[in-house]
């Protein structure tokens, strides 16, 4: 009998199972009931993430897939809640690691960009919102993309109104290992953050806001073309919200922050199918 070829889902949930099985234990502690691994959580959740849809429809589509339940030895389809639940307890940190192994799959050259971005905390329709006159509220993601093949090394969320300026140095430490050139627009315009890039042997492709003749010469004296790799950061902004939403679904702003988590590790599995 001839094999089928792999679809790039089967091939997604592969690598997406592998990934788990380095990050976190087959099960959450000794007592547990053991029906279904965290691995087949993590890789059920980040399947709902691709397809941009909802717990209810993802297992209803997973009932005519056997190759793909096969892939990840799920011989029993478990109820909404209890992926909804298995969403509660993996913290940040598990996606964190499971970030940075998803890195690990793609070709990066050391050169990032930084870019901002706002993902709507809710997904009312404009013509709802404006005829009740809610406010929606938005949260506000960090990006820190490599340019050549635009895999999210770290992102940084927040609710508040916070400057660029104020977040990126958190970014910079985590990831200084990584990075030998780093790109921003006149957001990150900031001595300090220049500073403490030179510091981790980082060289900095800054934009100047210009108020001078001076600030407008540094600007006429960068790289245009390695600068111009920044807007591979605003690329993958787009690419986020396009495939996987422009909203979060959650409600608590926890929860929310773990699914544009989740939503970066699907983007770099896809890319390096």
């Amino acid at each position: 009998m001839q094999t089928l070829p792999k679809s790039r889902l089967l091939r997604f949930v592969e690598e997406a199972f592998h990934l788990a099985q380095r990050a976190v234990s087959q099960y959450s502690s000794k007592y547990s009931k053991q029906r279904y691994t965290l691995h087949q959580h993590v890789v059920l959740l980040c399947l709902k993430v691709r397809k941009n849809t909802t717990y209810r429809t993802l297992l209803d589509e997973l009932i005519e897939m056997p190759r793909i339940r096969n892939a990840i030895n799920l011989t029993e389809l478990p109820a909404p809640s209890t992926l909804c639940k298995a969403f509660d307890r993996l913290d940040m940190a598990v996606w964190r690691v499971l970030l940075n192994l998803s890195v690990s799959l793609l070709p990066t050259n050391g050169v990032a960009g930084i870019d901002a971005s706002g993902f709507d905390r809710s997904h009312a329709s404009k013509h709802y919102t404006k005829r009740t006159k809610l406010t929606i509220q938005q949260l506000k993601i960090t990006l820190l993309v490599d340019t050549r093949a635009n895999a999210i090394l770290d992102l940084h969320v927040t609710t508040t109104r916070k400057h660029d300026t104020q977040i990126a140095p958190s970014l910079i430490n985590r990831n200084a290992a990584e990075i030998r050139i780093l790109l921003g627009d006149k957001g990150y315009d900031d001595q300090q953050i220049r500073a403490l890039a030179r510091e981790n042997e980082i060289r900095p492709l800054i934009k100047h806001r210009e108020f001078s003749s001076l600030q407008k010469a540094w600007n006429a004296r960068l790289d245009a073309e390695l600068y111009g790799q920044r807007s591979q950061s605003e690329t993958v902004n787009s690419q986020l919200k396009r495939k996987y939403g422009a909203f979060v679904r959650s409600r608590r702003w926890w929860k929310q922050f773990r699914e544009l988590a989740l939503a970066c590790i699907v983007h770099n599995l896809d890319r390096a199918l």
